[in-house]
């Protein structure tokens, strides 16, 4: 049974879903967009912890009928049914119990939030270009899984069909849940196009992970920013050499430099980046409010290195490996197809497994 501390946090749980449903309910609330959305998360966020306390509640009562009954049973199928009863209902209770903790858990403050995604080529020159495309596709597709939107903000394009860098954010109210594993170096180990001989070479491309947050929750100075402006390169025909519509932002006190060109408006490229700039602020602030989890943050993209990696994709096995928590799985091309659930679901519940034992210790 649930000890009176959780029971406690349960109730005050049920007392707050009530007055956001009353606040839901109230015109005032519709009239603020941004109140509205405050409200409506939190209340999703109650919504499936609620509804199990409720149900638990209910088979307690349950069992508490059925004992009764079981005390005052004359006969021996009335004994049978008590009997039947009490069994199902603590079984439910044991159940329920275990799904109340786990919703219990402190929620990731960016959950539900949309995700913005930096990909890169690291070492292995064009064959890590090639790579992060292919990682850009992978992501692709397990949004189409997930039915996710995806956004292109900015994609570089390399000389032989891979990328220099991509930009995409991911919008989606379980995006943040799933995508957040994915920061860190990628290693691959395949034959490259470029490569003559069929020798299998070892090539990286970092991944960044950061969530997308609001103008009101990052503060930006207009006279921190240096802003230029330039004429775009690559593909777009005519229009890129005459126009200057690539803009690069610099936030002069923490020396973040954000670059969009792939729109023709410089208006559009300048929200973009300041799109970008917003979610590196808002990363950056988090690191320094939380020192642990600073430490992870500062590793996660690494230097970029084939020795540093989160995750292996090796071709020639059909191979890929995920090295945080020695999971492997022999089905490179339904992962690189949008199966990605293959390795984050164990990450998933390696997560949930840890934050219990650490609840109940």
């Amino acid at each position: 049974m649930l000890d009176t501390g959780v029971a406690d946090r349960l109730t005050s749980a049920g007392e707050e879903f009530r007055e956001l449903e009353a606040r839901l309910a109230d015109p005032a609330t519709h009239a603020d967009p941004a109140t509205l959305r405050t409200v409506s998360q939190r209340y999703r966020e109650l919504e499936p912890l609620v509804a199990a306390w409720t149900t638990y509640r209910g088979r307690a009562d349950d069992l508490d009928a059925a004992r009764e009954l079981l005390a005052g049973a004359t006969s021996p199928d009335d004994r049978e049914l008590a009997e039947t009863e009490i069994a199902e209902a603590d079984a439910d209770l044991v159940r329920l119990e275990a799904e109340l903790r786990e919703l219990l858990l402190p929620r990731d403050p960016n959950a539900g939030r949309a995700v913005i995604m930096e990909i890169r080529g690291a070492e292995g020159g064009e064959e890590a270009n090639l790579f992060a495309r292919d990682l850009y596709d992978m992501y692709v597709a397990y949004a189409g899984v997930h039915r996710w939107k995806v956004e292109t903000l900015s994609l570089d394009p390399s000389d032989l069909g891979g990328v220099n860098q991509v930009t995409f954010v991911v919008r989606g109210d379980d995006a943040w849940q799933h995508l957040k594993f994915e920061g860190g170096p990628h290693r691959v180990q395949r034959v490259p196009v470029t490569e003559s001989q069929g020798r299998v070479h070892t090539s990286s491309a970092t991944v960044a992970v950061l969530p997308e947050v609001d103008e009101v929750e990052v503060s930006i100075d207009d006279r921190d920013l240096e802003i230029d402006v330039y004429r775009s390169s690559g593909a777009g025909g005519q229009h890129v050499n005459t126009t200057d519509s690539a803009v690069r932002i610099t936030h002069v006190p923490s020396g973040i430099v954000v670059t969009m060109q792939d729109e023709r408006s410089q208006l559009q490229n300048r929200a973009r980046a300041m799109q970008v700039l917003r979610a590196r602020l808002y990363e950056r602030a988090q690191r320094e409010r939380d020192a642990e989890l600073s430490e992870e943050r500062r590793s996660q993209l690494g230097g970029g290195g084939r020795s540093e990696k989160i995750r292996t994709y090796n071709y020639k096995e059909s191979r890929v490996t995920d090295h945080r928590i020695g999971v492997t799985v022999y089905r490179l091309d339904d992962v690189l197809g949008g199966q990605l659930d293959l390795v984050v679901e164990p990450l998933l519940h390696d997560e949930r497994a840890r934050q219990l034992a650490d609840s109940s210790s």
